[in-house]
């Protein structure tokens, strides 16, 4: 047997899965596409999590829709992360070209244009379904990680949750939490003391600033009401095939605090949701974290912690998350050994950094008797990439070099009035669009304020009454002593006539 023919045998024994799965392409060796040498990945796996990194330009977003069409195909919901705004044409069917009949007659795969049902989700003011969260569902301990906040400003922030749970003030949006701690250091600073403790203005002072300092990333729109329900995100169609949930990110770039708030309530809401999966045979949701540095680059150790955390705990719940970034070295290392499936397009060494990225990468691969795992990350062409993944055993497959098939649905964004016409078909936008104010803890703190305010004005009234009420007493005394002035006076005037007389007599 040739090297080459150990080599497809190699690669076909590693990639059988007995389940159903999800073809990527075919193996490549000395720069020969072998279409017998399939690199399929096991559907039961796909909770496993996973990884898709490599340089601007050399097909990620490709890679993603791929795995994004054949879970939805397959009846698994997907969240996409879209923060570059180009994934949306994954609800159209691709118009097909020259270069991907050329690429699929390689690969001896039957290119079938289809398009995802597919649903568009907002944070911000763009078009989409509207995502909110309530800061009362966040609770002290995960609302106090988004912000950073030290063990003492944890303790008022526990307080102040608790004191509203005690009097069902419910904490919506931010102006309740703003209202709440400017209310406990001025108005409510009695109160608060006697039934709680005392809170440091300077504790408040310090919340307030950072909570800010989120609404200036455009968090005040995040919170309120009606929150999303995760449920939703697990729709599907009468043909058995899932949404794909597209959650349009291109105009928060400049907001990872937003984009990490955001993630890290949806993962916590799923994880407390969701029921513990036993051996199902393919996930109950997928989600694509498209550019996830930012979520890692500005989050605080106790925030890495509770991602790290969740990631971990999460598989159980039929749960895979993906992230997609350019550089391995992007995601934590506590994070990147809970990937199962790492799939690497080309890396570049422009500069002595590069190069030493590109080594630690190759060491995240399993060793190959037929690459150079290194030199081979900088060789890789568009739309070409090193898969690594689990069989349905958990075992790790053979390193494959792929020629990956294309996607399915269009490989461009939506025009204008094609997302117009799928946001107005939307059953989400309708029930989430509409905006709710109701009575909560920064109505029922004004309402408490103007009571007491009231109350002050009728015991200052009360108290005018009674100082009215005393110059009758004195108008008495004045009168008592306008009478003495008066024979204070006539003596004096008896005293100066009888002067005069007395100095006439003699």
């Amino acid at each position: 047997m040739s090297k080459t023919e150990e080599f497809v045998q190699h690669i076909s024994n590693g990639y059988k899965p007995k389940g159903d799965y999800i073809y990527l392409g075919a193996a490549i060796y000395e720069n020969e596409v072998f279409a017998d040498a399939a690199v399929k990945i096991p559907l039961k796996t796909m909770n496993r999590h996973g990884l898709i990194a490599g340089a601007t330009g050399t097909g990620k977003s490709k890679t993603l829709q791929i795995l994004a069409e054949n879970l939805s195909e397959k009846g698994v919901p997907v969240l996409l992360m879209d923060v570059k705004g180009d994934l949306s044409g994954i609800a159209q069917p691709s118009p097909g070209a020259d270069f991907i009949t050329e690429r699929h007659q390689k690969l001896n795969f039957p290119f079938t244009p289809r398009k995802s049902p597919a649903e568009l989700l907002t944070l911000s003011e763009q078009d989409g379904v509207r995502l909110r969260a309530t800061v009362s569902e966040f609770g002290p301990v995960l609302l106090s990680r988004i912000l950073d906040l030290s063990e003492t400003q944890t303790g008022v922030l526990a307080i102040l949750f608790k004191y509203c749970d005690d009097h069902q003030m419910p904490l919506l949006d931010l102006k309740d939490l703003k209202k709440m701690l400017q209310w406990v250091t001025e108005d409510g600073k009695e109160e608060i003391s006697e039934e709680y403790g005392r809170i440091s203005s300077a504790s408040t002072g310090a919340i307030l600033r950072k909570i800010v300092a989120l609404e200036q990333q455009g968090a005040k729109r995040f919170f309120g009401e009606r929150s999303f329900d995760v449920q939703d995100l697990l729709r599907k169609k009468d043909d058995g095939s899932a949404y794909v949930n597209i959650v349009r990110l291109n105009d928060i770039q400049d907001k990872p605090k937003l984009f990490s708030t955001f993630m890290l309530s949806l993962l916590a809401e799923i994880y407390t949701t969701f029921p513990e999966q036993g051996d199902s045979g393919k996930p109950e949701l997928v989600l694509f974290i498209d550019e996830a540095h930012l979520i890692f680059e500005e989050a605080s150790d106790a925030l890495l912690d509770q991602i790290e955390n969740i990631v971990k705990l999460i598989r159980s719940k039929g749960v895979g998350i993906y992230f997609v970034t350019q550089n391995p070295a992007d995601v934590p290392e506590d994070v990147l050994g809970q990937l199962g499936l790492k799939i690497q397009h080309a890396l570049r060494a422009f500069t002595a950094k590069d190069r030493r990225a590109i080594k630690l990468a190759a060491e995240n691969y399993p060793e190959s008797d037929y690459y150079d795992t290194k030199n081979i990350l900088t060789a890789l062409g568009i739309g070409e990439a090193l898969v690594s993944a689990l069989d349905e055993k958990g075992r790790p497959t053979p390193l494959a070099a792929t020629y990956l098939r294309a996607p399915m649905s269009r490989m461009d964004i939506l025009s204008d009035s094609e997302r117009k016409e799928l946001i107005k078909n939307s059953n989400l936008a309708l029930k989430y669009n509409e905006e709710i104010d109701r009575e909560s803890a920064y109505e029922i703190l004004n309402k408490k304020i103007e009571q007491a305010e009231k109350e002050e004005a009728k015991e200052k009234a009360k108290v005018e009454r009674k100082e009215i009420a005393k110059p009758t007493s004195r108008r008495k005394k004045s009168s008592t002593e306008g009478a003495v002035i008066k024979v204070l006076t006539s003596a004096t005037f008896i005293r100066g006539v009888l002067g005069i007389l007395n100095k006439l007599m003699k």
